[in-house]
């Protein structure tokens, strides 16, 4: 039987410290300030939520150095997919007014 490896999006296996220390600084914030994913009523915002659980997923997965043979999932988990859902976190929390415009 054959095996060929794929192409896969990231450099190497191994610990990889940029989307490790973002997501154990969203595990910070979001067990020490969770209200940081709700709206300004108080309600939760899923939108925002999800954003961030992914940003902080993904920042896990390729942070300790897993890289999924799946090239999908390989890019829905990497280090750059990783910031692109904190910005798109960022954008949606300047959206609701609850970070200033000039942060981004």
């Amino acid at each position: 039987m054959r095996t060929e490896s794929l192409p896969t999006p990231h450099a190497s296996p191994g610990l990889a410290w940029w989307p490790l220390l973002l997501a154990l600084g969203l595990l910070a914030v979001l067990t020490v300030y969770p209200v940081i994913a709700t709206d300004r009523e108080g309600h939760p915002d899923h939108l925002l939520a999800m954003l961030l659980l992914a940003a902080m997923s993904a920042g896990f997965v390729r942070g300790v150095g897993f890289l999924p043979r799946n090239q999908v999932l390989g890019y829905l988990f990497s280090g750059a997919a990783s910031g692109a859902y904190l910005l798109l976190a960022g954008l949606r929390l300047m959206q609701m007014g609850r970070l200033p415009g000039w942060v981004f």
